[in-house]
């Protein structure tokens, strides 16, 4: 350890050096701002416990595993969800992790913290039916000049026939729609540019969103694919609203009706229909295998939902 890190250790509280956690996160780590936010928030709840609560310094190296176990406790009894528990428990031991290898703090207090225990909960998709039928509507609007409808439906289609992340939507760039090729090139978590192909409908939905955009918005200097009416990039919130829009217009069965969905639903229905995991997995921008494998499990519940419907057999009782 350097004796500039040991010194400042020293003399550093709990919200100096949550500062440098994030920035390590951000710039060394590459976490997604989504990801960042989320320990923030952990963090800043954790700090206000240890002095609420506990009557405590915020000094790390005075944070025990007791401490950490009653904050956990106390969010469970508040009603938290196993999967923010789990994650209040990641972020302390990430931040722990980061104080020991950067700063040479001689206890972790998390190396005996264990989390809940998490359900193993399948992804949430459309009815294959519904979604199509969504599209295809679409589709059959094709002298719609109306700007925000006709950008608001290509958003669900863009999501559901490349299964990208809505944030990944969000950020898109017109460059990197190559309508020729028929290639989107998306910048992925951690800075990763993947390819993502698609087909005639979809090139037809981009040129004609493009030259009703270049009327609406002559002069575009944000760059973004995706645009409001003054032309600045769109944003999360109008994507959700977009996608839940056109769900709910649809009376979609899903349990839920967030751009998510969509992508859980491209993933599904490309194994159903006989594509290859590796494939699926940079598609859909997986770092690991395991991830993609989530919805083998969702494409044989539906494999079995229908030999059931279907086999005569198959419901007999002896």
């Amino acid at each position: 350890m350097a004796y500039t890190e040991a010194l400042y250790l020293g003399c550093a509280t709990f919200f100096m050096l949550y500062h440098a956690f994030f920035n390590y996160l951000s710039a060394e780590v590459n976490k997604s701002s989504a990801t960042v936010r989320a320990y923030r928030s952990d963090l800043d709840a954790f700090r206000h416990f240890l002095g609420a609560e506990l009557g405590k310094s915020d000094d790390p190296r005075e944070v025990t595993l007791a401490d950490m176990r009653l904050w956990i406790s106390q969010g469970a009894q508040q009603g938290l969800k196993s999967t923010t528990l789990a994650r209040r428990e990641s972020s302390l031991r990430a931040f722990f992790h980061f104080l020991q290898r950067r700063y040479g703090i001689e206890v972790d207090p998390t190396d005996n913290l264990r989390g809940p225990k998490l359900e193993k909960v399948l992804p949430s998709f459309v009815p294959r039916d519904e979604i199509e039928a969504i599209i295809d509507g679409f589709g059959s609007d094709v002298d719609n000049e109306d700007f925000e409808t006709v950008r608001n439906d290509l958003i669900v289609t863009m999501l559901y026939t490349t299964g990208m992340r809505a944030a990944e939507l969000v950020g898109l760039k017109d460059v990197a729609v190559d309508t020729r090729a028929g290639e989107l090139k998306v910048l992925g978590k951690r800075n990763k540019e993947r390819i993502i192909p698609f087909g005639d409908e979809l090139r037809a939905m981009i040129t004609h969103y493009r030259q009703i955009r270049d009327k609406v918005v002559p002069d575009c200097s944000s760059g973004a694919f995706f645009v409001r009416v003054g032309g600045e990039a769109i944003y999360y919130g109008l994507v959700y609203k977009a996608v839940r829009s056109a769900l709910d217009e649809a009376n979609v069965k899903s349990s839920r009706r967030s751009p998510h969905t969509l992508r859980h639903s491209f993933a599904t229905y490309m194994l159903n229909n006989g594509a290859d995991l590796a494939a699926v997995q940079k598609l859909l921008g997986h770092a690991s295998l395991a991830t993609t494998q989530r919805y083998t499990h969702l494409s044989y519940r539906e494999l079995k939902k229908n030999y059931q419907l279907a086999h005569p057999r198959a419901l007999k009782k002896e």
